[in-house]
């Protein structure tokens, strides 16, 4: 039995104690002429079994005493049952968790969505959680939904596959998309639903093959990851790259030292667009270091010079502290 019938069943349970009330106050009320109160309290005194102030005076009020004395026996019966159940399912006290769950859903802005929590998507959720960031799990396999239980993660039961999903988990207030189940057919179905909607959103997506990225890049995903490809190509530099591959695990891992990239956008409304990377002392006022900056055109300056005016739409890439590069952004927030 499914928890949406136990919710049914406790609300007839409430409309039988609604009418069996309802109707007892009526009839005593027409039958004995009492107070709208009195009657309600005789029907109520009746339904519950609790005996009564005194033996009705009518036939027609007596028989009324004993409608109302099997309707009461019956809700009872039923309630008992309908509680029993609820309680071995869990239905009260889950019900209240989900639904306090998607209201800290309703709440989130500029937060990501990962679709599928295998160990690709636990492995974002880790880096998510490192970063102090906000993110929702899109999942329903037993052991997924078992993995964001035990780390608190906000979980909508699903796969994504259905626009009704990714609605739920707040598509339409999401800064981005990680795409990241076992399965390339629905990674590929998830983006085309997810960029029908949101054009403007931020997709990676995972992908199993060369072919399978290319129809991922087709359906509009920003960046396609292969797994498995990506962890060949990490294993060669770790032997002929050691430190490099040091450093950029370092910098790029949320949850390893404190050294960090991050990435800012110069905006029109900041007060220091159009300035200079010299004109702001960047090095000395935040501590952190440009060490790339994409132009609005699309253009990737790798060893941005001193000179270079940081106007707006362009990307700033910093490598520094969290304080640092606290700083930095600051330093380029909107006026």
């Amino acid at each position: 039995m499914d928890q949406a019938r136990r919710l049914r069943q406790v609300g007839f349970l409430l409309v039988a104690v609604v009418a069996t009330l309802l109707f007892g106050t009526l009839t005593f009320h027409l039958a004995l002429r009492e107070t709208w109160f009195q009657s309600l309290y005789r029907a109520v005194i009746t339904a519950t079994l609790t005996g009564l102030d005194s033996v009705p005076p009518t036939n027609w009020a007596r028989a009324i005493s004993i409608v109302m004395v099997l309707c009461g026996l019956t809700i009872i019966a039923y309630a008992g049952a309908v509680i029993v159940e609820s309680i071995a399912g869990g239905v009260l006290t889950g019900a209240l968790a989900d639904r306090r769950r998607e209201r800290k859903i309703e709440r989130l802005r500029d937060h990501f969505i990962i679709c599928g929590y295998g160990r690709v998507g636990r492995r974002v959720a880790d880096e998510f959680r490192a970063a102090g960031v906000s993110y929702v799990v899109l999942d329903y396999r037993e052991d997924a939904v078992a993995a964001a239980h035990a780390h608190d993660d906000l979980l909508i039961s699903g796969n994504g596959t259905e626009d009704e999903d990714l609605q739920r988990a707040g598509l339409d207030r999401a800064r981005g998309l990680v795409v990241a189940s076992d399965d390339d057919a629905d990674n590929l179905y998830i983006t085309l639903s997810a960029r029908n909607a949101r054009p403007d959103l931020q997709i990676v997506a995972r992908a199993s093959d060369v072919d399978a990225e290319r129809k991922l890049r087709l359906a509009g995903a920003d960046r396609v990851v292969m797994p498995y490809t990506a962890a060949g190509s990490t294993m060669a530099n770790l032997v002929l790259k050691p430190q490099v591959t040091a450093f950029l695990d370092t910098v790029t891992t949320a949850a390893g030292p404190d050294l960090h990239m991050a990435e800012i956008e110069v905006r029109d409304t900041c007060k220091n667009a159009g300035r200079t990377i010299r004109a702001l002392r960047v090095r000395h006022e935040t501590g952190a270091i440009i060490v790339a900056l994409r132009k609005k055109d699309g253009r990737f300056d790798t060893t941005p010079e001193p000179d270079e005016s940081l106007e707006p739409g362009d990307v700033i890439v910093g490598v520094g502290t969290t304080d640092e590069l606290r700083r930095l952004e600051d330093l380029f927030a909107v006026a």
